[in-house]
């Protein structure tokens, strides 16, 4: 039986383009329907070089991307998977392999980065299309333990995979990582959880992996997650998907690198969520939304 719990409408206005977006909805959530924060997202296939420090490298790199770029933004990066960070020593009680869901699906934010009005925006219409399509509620951060802190410094596109614990960050650096609202999507479902589409264990049945094109040293960004440390949450491969990569990721000569064993069917694209996408995230969370 669903249960309407009232909230206010919030409303949020763009002044620059005259439009507005409600932030918060009347929410109908089964009883129970919230995630304890205490479910545990499995680490242990991103190996130890997700842990690291952020670098300037990979945002010099990202400062040759334009929206001509045959890539995404956040597959210039150097870090594991071009994306995926994990601060050493970040993770609660050294477990090193694991990371949480955000209990009852609420996450605090503070945006930090100098962002110009038209890119603060974007994240804003991002954030807009969890509320609108998701139970995903990010609310603004007032003191509490763990939240996440959006900022800009020119290390690239990063976050970190699932809750961490305290303060946790997601990089955004500008213009690159604010010029496709997929790309604020992709790095937020990072911190919801969400491992790359390409990266699944049953990958190799729906797509290729050119591996005489990829980039030396960018090898391990292909490898395939354990299915044991992985849940597909009843939803299929997705071609469609915001996390999938390019084409052309990582490719060293132009060529592409991951080629669907569907004809016709484009990867890659950062024009919003899937249904997919969509569908995962909320049977993640136990959330009822359609």
């Amino acid at each position: 039986m669903a249960v309407l719990i009232p909230t206010v409408l919030v409303v949020l206005c763009f002044v620059s383009f005259g439009i507005c977006w409600p932030l918060a909805e009347d929410n109908y959530l089964d009883e129970g329907n919230s995630v304890d924060g205490d479910v545990v997202i499995d680490l242990s296939s991103l190996g130890p070089e997700a842990f690291r420090e952020p670098d300037e490298k990979s945002g010099e790199a990202l400062s040759n991307w334009t929206s001509t770029s045959e890539v995404n933004p956040e597959e210039t990066g150097e870090y594991l998977e071009g994306d995926i960070l994990m601060p050493p020593g970040s993770l609660r009680n050294g477990m090193r392999d694991q990371s949480y869901r955000w209990q009852d699906g609420i996450v605090p934010y503070v945006i930090e980065g100098s962002y110009s009005t038209e890119q603060r925006n974007l994240i804003m219409k991002a954030i807009a299309d969890y509320h609108r399509l998701t139970c995903i509620r990010f609310v603004p951060y007032t003191g509490q333990t763990d939240y996440l802190v959006i900022q800009s410094k020119n290390t690239g596109c990063w976050s970190s995979v699932g809750r961490i614990g305290g303060r946790q960050e997601v990089n955004l650096q500008t213009p690159g990582c604010v010029s496709l609202k997929g790309t604020v999507l992709h790095e937020l479902l990072h911190a919801l959880g969400f491992m790359h589409e390409q990266s699944r264990p049953e990958r190799d049945h729906f797509v290729t992996v050119h591996y005489r094109n990829i980039r030396a040293g960018a090898e391990n960004n292909f490898k395939k997650a354990d299915a044991k440390s992985t849940d597909d949450f009843g939803v299929g491969y997705d071609y469609n998907s915001v996390m999938h990569y390019s084409d052309k990721a990582f490719s060293k000569n132009g060529q592409i690198t991951i080629e669907p064993k569907v004809g016709g069917v484009k990867v890659g694209q950062r024009d919003g969520f899937s249904r997919g996408d969509v569908r995962k995230l909320n049977n993640m969370y136990n959330c009822s939304k359609e």
